[in-house]
């Protein structure tokens, strides 16, 4: 079945793709192994010069990149700007850090000489989703290619456009040919390219049902993964904390992305005592977004990516209501053309409702009250997820509980979670594991030699 390239803000077919052969797969994955010693021979810092040529290329042509993504997603405009200069942040982060993190670590033994050494793994592929069709690809092809591995792409379906231009944009950097090489197909493909000999890592950004498929496949052939899934992020507030900018914040936390990030604030948990006045600053933030069409500068939600997970995310808010939630606000798609969904506002979602513990993948915000820290502790815990979380409070005891006790791989005082290429980003349980970005995103896919000299 042919790739095809919808606007989801109208509903137009703009564009479809044949899928790749099995030939053309295999001759993809061939180049990228050829290229492998090419890229180990090079030196750090040439490899580096690639990234920041990459970062360069990213920052020049940034305009028609975006362009590009509203058009295949629906991201709006000013957003999917933001998403490729974030791009070109990692790429350059890598570019100049990349050689420090990867340099021999002496260690004192009883050898005369002893270190640790960090080589490359071999091909990587990337299962890679829609929702940030450039950042998603960069953060993880970016330190998988300064460690001197080579890069398979199996973008999402429904961004064809993205994946290829994304394909042209590494072909221009200055890496040895076949170093990034894109596949379009489907994820019927995926099980038999984790299955070749050539390929000796796969990390995969996507759904919870995606990461269990991939990392069994992956685990049958003892290679190595990174699984970053979906989340159920906490948001909490307890009093003391600034409310206006808390709730101010929490509108832009739960409408990221059109609400379609791994990582937005989900399920909103106010301490009793301020909830009355969050539950109003937030509903009144929520009802005053600018609705429309994500090509214009001033349009703050846009269409949801695709009509099949408009509805999906419709029937768990019906579900909800059927299982006793209140809707405060929204609750159903808007009329007229495109995949547009209302900002939802939904309150007393009973813990025996399906909806208590999963992710809703559009602007559909849960509200919770509690009586204390322990409570809102234990409500954020209570899910298979544990990506994000954010917390509010000036009280630095509480601050530390929270740290210490909340199940999750990033905890934000005070702030919105957001990804930076300096820190480590994934979570735990249900969220996946490993870590992208960072020293630590940098050493997933290399083989940490001891290396002991008498």
């Amino acid at each position: 079945m042919a790739l095809r390239s919808v606007n989801p803000c109208t509903g137009e077919i703009m564009k479809t793709f044949p899928p790749h052969s099995a030939a053309v797969i295999d001759a993809s994955i061939d180049a990228a192994h050829r290229a492998l010693p090419v890229l180990k021979r090079m030196k750090p810092s040439e490899r580096a010069e690639c990234l920041r040529r990459t970062a360069d290329l990213l920052e020049s042509r940034k305009g028609e990149f975006a362009r590009l993504m509203t058009l295949e997603m629906g991201k709006p405009i000013k957003s999917a700007r933001e998403e490729i200069l974030k791009s070109a942040r990692a790429c350059r982060f890598y570019g100049e850090e990349g050689i420090r993190l990867l340099a021999d670590e002496p260690v004192a033994t009883h050898a005369a000489h002893s270190y640790i050494r960090y080589d490359p793994l071999g091909v990587i592929l990337a299962v890679m989703p829609w929702n940030f069709p450039f950042w998603q690809v960069l953060r993880c092809a970016a330190p998988a290619l300064m460690a001197g591995n080579s890069v398979l792409l199996k973008h999402a379906s429904s961004v064809p456009q993205c994946a290829l231009a994304i394909h042209d944009l590494m072909s221009s950097c200055g890496l040895p040919e076949g170093s990034f090489q894109t596949l379009l197909i489907d994820a019927s493909r995926v099980e038999g390219i984790i299955g070749d000999p050539r390929v000796r890592g796969i990390t995969l950004t996507g759904s919870e049902p995606a990461g269990r498929s991939v990392a069994a496949a992956a685990g049958r052939m003892l290679k190595k993964t990174v699984m970053e899934l979906g989340g159920s992020d906490p948001f909490i507030v307890l009093p003391g904390a600034d409310l206006a900018t808390a709730a101010q914040t929490a509108v832009r936390a739960r409408i990221i992305n059109n609400g379609q990030s791994c990582v937005a604030a989900k399920r909103f948990i106010v301490h009793n005592s301020v909830a009355d006045e969050f539950y109003r600053l937030f509903i009144a933030g929520m009802s005053s977004l600018r609705i429309g069409d994500p090509m214009l500068e001033e349009t703050e939600l846009g269409p949801i990516a695709s009509e099949d997970l408009l509805r999906i995310l419709d029937d768990q808010v019906r579900r909800a209501e059927k299982d006793g939630a209140r809707i405060l606000l929204g609750g159903k798609r808007l009329e007229g053309r495109g995949s547009f969904y209302a900002p939802t506002v939904i309150a007393d979602v009973p813990d025996s409702s399906p909806a208590y513990r999963e992710e809703f993948f559009g602007p559909v915000a849960l509200l919770f009250r509690v009586g204390s820290l322990g409570e809102a502790i234990s409500l954020a815990n209570d899910t298979p997820f544990g990506l994000g979380s954010s917390v509010w409070t000036q009280d630095p005891a509480e601050q530390e509980r929270a740290i210490a006790e909340l199940e999750a791989g990033l905890v934000f005082i005070n702030g919105m979670v957001a990804s930076d290429p300096r820190m480590p980003f994934g979570g735990v349980k249900a969220s996946g594991y490993g870590r992208e970005l960072g020293a630590a995103g940098l050493r997933e896919f290399v083989n940490v030699k001891t290396v002991w000299v008498a």
